[in-house]
C-alpha cells in the first residue's frame, strides 16, 4: 500500500478504534451491574441463611431445655428422680471420713 492509501484508511481505523472503545465500555458497565445484582442475590441468600440458622439454633435450645427432658424423662420414658442413696461414687469417695 502507498502512503496516499494509508491515508485514506486512517479516519475509518480512527473511528472503529473509537467504536470499539465505546462497545468495551459499555460492555463493562453491563457486566459491573450484572455482578452488582448477583451480588445482591447472594447477600440476600445469605440473610435469610443465617436468620434460617438462627431460629433454628432457637429451636435445638427450647427442645434441649432441662425442664423438658425431664418432663419427657418421667412421661414418656416412665424414669424416675434419682435420690443421694442411688449414686455410684467411681472415684471411692462418699464424703464420709475414715
Amino acid at each position: 500500500m502507498s502512503s496516499k492509501d494509508i491515508e485514506h484508511v486512517k479516519p475509518f481505523f480512527s473511528v472503529l478504534i473509537v467504536i470499539g472503545t465505546l462497545f468495551v465500555i459499555v460492555f463493562l458497565q453491563m457486566e459491573e451491574r450484572r455482578l452488582g445484582y448477583s451480588l445482591l442475590k447472594l447477600n440476600r441468600e445469605h440473610k435469610l441463611m443465617v436468620e434460617a440458622k438462627r431460629l433454628k439454633e432457637i429451636q435445638f435450645a427450647k427442645q434441649n431445655r432441662p425442664q423438658l427432658l425431664d418432663h419427657v424423662a418421667q412421661t414418656k420414658l416412665t424414669l424416675k428422680k434419682i435420690e443421694p442413696d442411688q449414686i455410684v461414687h467411681l472415684n471411692g469417695e462418699t464424703g464420709e471420713t475414715l
